[in-house]
């Protein structure tokens, strides 16, 4: 089980919880995110942690080419970085919409570019990339970030049916509701209250460890089984 795997967005949430999910299955791994202090208080072992921005695409090669230096190869790669800033749209920030669309999205497809060929050479490899339930349907005040893990989940599908032949897989994890500091990211106290008001009435959101839980568990199907999408929700989320 010592195959790399290299985990963005790594700090909290989804993250940290993947990162503790893989460490305790036996893999190496490479964290990344724009905080270090909250990686390197996770404490596991055979973990290289570093303060990278996804849009810094030199300076995720730089740690990338470090940890596959140290551990070999990155068999997986898991694009979990994102924020929602979410509003109705008559007031949105331009500026979160630019965020937004920069990170969930540009930030994907830096993390895929960098491992892909590499993958494709090797005839071998996964790259996860975390959607939404907002990827799949519509939701009032999540216009831009919808339309961010919308994308997201056309980039994987589109992605994956070019790099099939070289049994490369390409996985997209669409969580719904879990409690993590996302939510927190937005300033719109309607959308943000909104949420964990709706949270409290369906008996609580999901925990991290669920999805994390999801994520390896696909990853660990037979390189000759590719768990394409993956929509996991709370049982008494409706929407």
């Amino acid at each position: 089980m010592n195959k790399l795997v290299i985990i963005t967005g790594a700090s909290s949430g989804i993250g940290a919880a993947t990162a503790r999910a893989f460490s305790a299955a036996g893999h190496p791994l490479l964290l990344l995110a724009r905080r270090l202090e909250p990686m390197e208080a996770l404490n596991l072992p055979n973990a290289l942690c570093r303060a990278v921005d996804v849009l810094d695409a030199a300076g995720f090669k730089a740690a990338i080419d470090e940890a596959q230096e140290k551990f070999g190869f990155a068999e997986y790669l898991v694009n979990n970085a994102g924020v929602m800033l979410n509003a109705p749209a008559m007031e949105g920030d331009p500026l979160h919409w630019d965020a937004m669309i920069d990170i969930n999205i540009k930030g994907v497809l830096t993390g895929i570019r960098l491992v892909l060929n590499d993958m494709v050479q090797r005839n071998g490899g996964t790259i996860v990339n975390i959607g939404s339930i907002a990827g799949v349907k519509t939701f009032g005040s999540h216009a831009v970030y919808c339309g961010t893990k919308f994308a997201v989940h056309a980039i994987t599908e589109t992605i994956r049916e070019e790099v099939s032949s070289k049994n490369v897989r390409l996985i997209t994890i669409a969580p719904g509701m879990v409690e993590t500091d996302l939510v927190n990211h937005t300033t719109h106290d309607g959308a943000r209250e909104g949420w964990w008001k709706y949270a409290e009435q369906i008996g609580g959101a999901l925990r991290p460890d669920d999805i994390a839980e999801a994520i390896v568990w696909a990853c660990q199907r037979p390189q000759g089984v590719c768990v394409r999408e993956m929509v996991i929700c709370p049982t008494r989320q409706e929407p």
